[in-house]
């Protein structure tokens, strides 16, 4: 079993046909209802799939250790991760990154307000700048597509943008990831580069080098298998708000990364999400699709997102301890 691949071209290029959005938006009901992922057929402006890669790259396996350090995220979110920082159910995860998220002025955003915490590499930010505004552009369109698989067909908030109303002050968040070989010490207790988890939000966007057999998803069976890079597409994937949405129809996937290879793997994913005060809670066609009662309350996405993030770091003192939380690819 693998993947299936889709196009949404139609969502991408002005009058389309309703045919062809709707085929295209049959075919996304279908991925997100039986496997959660998918491979998107889609090709980004200019190089930035590649810059951006190479520059997480660069930055994982060139830069000292105590420059790293000087982006360590102290009492917030935002900032760089060391190796075993990140902790996905009690467990520390074997990979070091960088995170990122909508900048905040808010105090209400607790850990998550403030500014994000940049590397002094030459074009680091405004690669990933111009990355991530392409993939809010592209995380619209899939809003659309999805308000449609899911029978919004018509104009307006009521319509195909049923779901894009809740995301136009989207509270993004992105990851720069660089994940080494699980050798020797690493590969002892679970041995996982990071540990099987959902994402909290929206919709995840992919990107990764060319390394095989490292990202893997589960299916409804139960089975583990390979979410390897294909050449033009990138891996998307449902988070927990959409299950909510969809009242179940559409299931938030457990995923994990297991990197055995002999070199660096980077990726670097995308969190298209809801805004932050978005009351997100089931729609009531999917209710109806799922035998009309609502198998969800409502949710405010900021809150479960702080509620996630909060525990997603190694809190251990000296004795070890650690905090619970989940990873994130």
């Amino acid at each position: 079993m693998s993947l299936p691949v889709l196009d949404l071209s139609p969502f991408l290029t002005p009058g389309s046909s309703v045919e062809s959005k709707r085929t295209a938006a049959a075919a996304l009901n279908a991925a997100c209802r039986d496997v959660g992922f998918f491979y998107l057929q889609h090709k980004l402006p200019g190089t930035l799939e590649a810059d951006a890669l190479a520059a997480a790259h660069t930055f994982f396996t060139t830069t000292p250790t105590p420059d790293k350090t000087l982006l360590s995220r102290g009492t917030g979110a935002r900032g760089y991760q060391k190796l075993g920082e990140n902790v996905t159910g009690g467990a520390p995860d074997a990979h070091e990154a960088l995170d990122f998220y909508r900048p905040s002025t808010s105090a209400a955003h607790g850990i998550l307000c403030g500014d994000n915490l940049w590397p002094s590499q030459p074009g680091f930010r405004d690669t990933f700048s111009a990355f991530w505004d392409a993939l809010r552009e592209l995380g619209d369109a899939v809003m659309v597509a999805m308000a449609w698989a899911l029978g919004y067909e018509g104009a307006g908030e009521d319509g195909e943008e049923v779901l894009l109303r809740h995301t136009r002050e989207g509270f993004w968040v992105a990851r720069v990831i660089g994940y080494p070989p699980l050798q020797g010490e690493l590969a002892a207790g679970k041995g996982v580069s990071c540990g099987e988890h959902t994402d909290y939000g929206c919709t995840t966007f992919l990107y990764a080098d060319a390394t095989r057999g490292a990202l893997q998803v589960q299916t409804r069976g139960g089975d583990w298998i390979d979410a390897d890079p294909r050449p033009g597409c990138c891996v998307v994937n449902v988070g927990d708000m959409m299950e909510v949405w969809t009242n179940g129809l559409w299931r938030s996937t457990l995923h994990r990364v297991i990197h055995r290879g002999d070199k660096m793997r980077v990726s670097v994913p995308f969190f298209y999400e809801p805004d932050f005060e978005a009351v997100v809670k089931p729609l009531g066609r999917c209710v109806e699709a799922t035998g009309g009662v609502e198998r969800y309350g409502s949710v405010v996405y900021g809150e479960h997102l702080l509620g996630k993030v909060g525990g997603n770091f190694y809190n251990g003192d000296a004795e070890g301890e650690e905090g619970k939380g989940e990873g994130k690819e």
